[in-house]
């Protein structure tokens, strides 16, 4: 039976016993009738290929398009795109284009397709677009059906596989009331799902993201981050599921199996099908050991280093979570390699290189030791030129910065096992690396270890189902996206992320109606990534049309019951001083430019820093900074005084761990979160919910543990102890009885 969506010019056809087809009416693509069943002739030959006939395995349809594509195209099918937001705006190092005219001024519509993305298509056969920010469900719908539609109407009518990075984060301001939606489910972080200590709920989260991640055209997550956060400096914890190989390797492996699992009418093969998401899990082989825990996005934090001889930890959540699921998909369908040089960790060349230059961590390791035989990608940007300072977001070449071209570094990435280059939109040196090989090792070799390459590509294509209908309709994805109960299920998992940490003669859970202090927060003048400025901001830290819904507010602390006080995490700012180990006013005082990162609230000397760095001249030691955010603490000690004597309760945003000694004494109760609603915090304050949530990671005595930890091992800090006599220790958290002792802390409390 044939139909037509005329708002966007698609057809279908339903199969009976079979898929139904979706195909643009401009697209050149006509419909077969064979045994009764109706196939796409995507190649417009008049045939039904093998690749076009969805009674054959994704295996065996990956082979033959395989066979049939010029290394041009498979080139092509290789590329990543850099990030795309629906509208393109022209900011920062993505300028885009309509007709020639940037978005503002060029009457596009939000959903237009730009100048460069029509030019990635098509002259580079570009198939893999990385999707960041959508306008609306609706602006999103219509890009991926012109998506689709200019694909299919290419040679081979290869269908775009749209991804992208995590995109459930909570709107802290937002609120929830039951039966309605939103632009997308909000959840905590990663962090935030790992302190539930519940691998269902990760589980659940993957399932109801997966849908909503299809109905917006996207069919892989750059996700899960099963990376084991062993320095609790690191500014990417957050992403993480914390330090402990036990609990990630759970996590991650329920969060795959739910973002990749298809089952009844929607399901293809294999579990894959209609409601399947690749999951593309990182960062292989392990990225939370950066030397003093600086982040290998920057020069300056490109080393990962092994000081507790720890590197195959560093694997388990791979090897047994992403790569041995419940489900029936078996395994991630894709990896990706991090920026870091794992350095001295190459027992067989001996190379620093970055990881995905490293062919012992990919062919010897990732290939053949432990057979992974899906999608290797590289993460963005790492065959661009570096940058001409360390702290510049730039290339991240790391290793192979010196001595290479462009088209060098992509045939030794080749070489080392890779099938997939982040965030490069062209073609060009993906050909000249081919043509090296073709000099080393001869034609029929190339050719072969391209269309190894492009099989893996094409599978995970095949097994979403794209190639039968890669369409979507506006209803139905408005029904999917954001929907209450996915907003229900969402906010249940935030409540149940919470950590409540210190609780003094157990004064919550507070009555509603009581008056409450809340000073105002300053957050200084800091940097976004790309060095734009971020202006100084002074304001209350919550949405006070919440903060009404449960007490009263008053401006006068005298007149308060108790004070409130909203911090985060010390350095939470990104900051080119004070947040990522790197100073340039210690390189223009004559200094290497190292600095330490901090994990306590006023200014730190590293005293107990090492004398001499493992990698490089890259020693900090007895160099002081203060964080950008050291008035979070004046904050408190301020509110203390003007509180006198009445209680003060902190609620604390933590994206990494915190040394709490500084406050900790001088407060009643302390609330941790990972990432939730303001409504989240007063629902526990109230005992609307009671905390259930666990530390998944250890908070540090002081900053001398810290520095004497070593980057690659977990569990290896002295943990603070409170002035309540708990120790803040992993899986440790309390709920209205005490210490939570229950199933969860038998199984992973070390």
């Amino acid at each position: 039976m044939k139909t037509k969506s005329d708002a966007t010019n698609i057809h279908y056809i339903k199969n009976i016993g079979g898929p139904t087809l979706g195909y643009s009416e401009g697209s050149g693509v006509s419909i077969l009738q064979v045994d009764g069943y109706s196939f796409k002739d995507l190649n417009k030959d008049g045939q039904l290929d093998k690749y076009e006939d969805w009674r054959v395995s994704p295996e065996e349809r990956a082979k033959d398009l395989a066979s049939k594509m010029s290394i041009e195209q498979i080139a092509g099918l290789m590329l990543y795109s850099r990030h795309q937001s629906i509208p393109s705006m022209s900011r920062g190092p993505y300028k885009y284009t309509y007709n020639g005219k940037e978005y503002p001024v060029s009457n596009a519509n939000a959903w237009d397709l730009s100048d460069q993305q029509k030019a990635f298509l098509e002259k580079d056969h570009l198939r893999h677009i990385l999707v960041t920010s959508v306008e609306s469900t609706k602006a999103a719908v219509r890009w991926n059906n012109g998506v689709q539609a200019f694909a299919e109407g290419t040679d081979l009518g290869i269908p775009a596989n749209n991804s992208s990075d995590p995109r459930h984060g909570t709107d802290a301001s937002a609120e929830f009331n039951e039966g309605a939606g939103g632009d997308i489910s909000m959840w905590p972080e990663s962090l935030g799902i790992a302190a539930t200590f519940d691998p269902e709920i990760s589980r659940r989260f993957g399932s109801i993201a997966s849908k909503e991640y299809r109905a917006l055209g996207l069919t892989t997550a750059l996700s899960p981050q099963v990376d084991l956060a062993t320095d609790p400096r690191w500014y990417r914890f957050v992403g993480t599921f914390g330090e402990d190989p036990a609990l990630s390797t759970d996590m991650g492996r329920a969060y795959i199996d739910g973002f990749q699992t298809s089952t009844g009418e929607k399901e293809v093969s294999e579990g894959w099908g209609y409601e399947s998401v690749n999951a593309m899990v990182k960062h292989w082989p392990g990225g939370g050991s950066g030397e003093g825990g600086r982040d290998a996005h920057f020069g300056y934090g490109k080393y990962a280093v092994y000081p507790g001889d720890n590197f195959q930890t560093h694997l388990i959540p791979f090897l047994e979570g992403a790569f041995k699921l419940e489900g029936k998909t078996k395994k991630a369908s894709a990896v990706m390699p991090y920026y870091t040089i794992s350095y001295d960790q190459d027992p067989v060349n001996g190379e620093d290189v970055g990881n995905s230059y490293n062919s012992y961590i990919i062919n010897d390791l990732l290939r053949k030791k432990y057979g992974y035989d899906g999608v290797v990608c590289t993460d963005w940007l790492i065959t661009a030129d570096e940058p001409d300072n360390v702290d510049q977001f730039a290339g991240k070449p790391w290793g192979v910065e010196k001595g290479y071209t462009v088209a060098e570094r992509h045939y030794k990435l080749l070489m080392a096992g890779v099938d997939q280059f982040g965030g490069n939109n062209e073609v060009q040196p993906v050909i000249e690396a081919y043509y090296m090989g073709v000099a080393e090792h001869g034609e029929a070799y190339m050719r072969q270890r391209f269309e190894d390459s492009a099989i893996r590509l094409l599978k995970n294509i095949f097994r979403a189902g794209l190639f039968e209908n890669p369409y979507l309709t506006i209803e139905e994805s408005e029904k999917t996206v954001g929907n209450s109960q996915f907003m229900e299920e969402g906010y249940e998992a935030q409540l149940k992320s919470v950590v409540l940490l210190k609780n003094k003669n157990n004064i919550l859970p507070l009555k509603k109606g009581k008056t409450v202090y809340i000073p105002k927060r300053y957050i200084a003048a800091s940097e976004d990534w790309f060095g734009n400025p971020v202006p100084e901001k002074y304001d209350y830290p919550v949405n006070i049309d919440v903060v009404k819904k449960y007490f009263n507010i008053t401006e006068k602390s005298e007149e308060a019951d108790f004070g409130l006080a909203f911090i985060t995490n010390p350095d939470n700012q990104f900051n080119p001083e004070s947040g990522t180990g790197f100073s340039r006013a210690d390189v223009e005082a004559g200094g290497n430019g190292y600095v330490p990162i901090s994990l306590q609230y006023g200014t730190y000397t590293a005293k107990y820093a090492r004398e001499k760095s493992i990698a490089g001249n890259r020693s900090y030691k007895e160099k002081t900074m203060t964080p950008a955010n050291t008035t979070d603490l004046e904050m408190i000690i301020e509110l203390k005084k003007e509180m006198h004597g009445k209680p003060v309760i902190v609620s604390l945003l933590m994206n990494k761990p915190a040394v709490v000694e500084e406050f900790e004494q001088d407060v009643q109760a302390i609330v941790a979160n990972f990432g939730v609603q303001d409504q989240v915090i007063f629902d526990i304050l109230t005992g609307e919910s009671e905390p259930s949530g666990l530390l998944p990671m250890q908070l540090p005595a002081n900053m001398r543990t810290v520095e004497e930890q070593n980057e690659d091992v977990p569990h290896d800090m002295e943990c603070y102890k409170d002035s309540e006599g708990n120790v803040y220790d992993f899986a440790y958290g309390l709920n209205w009885q005490g210490v939570i002792e229950d199933k969860r802390t038998t199984k992973y409390k070390k």
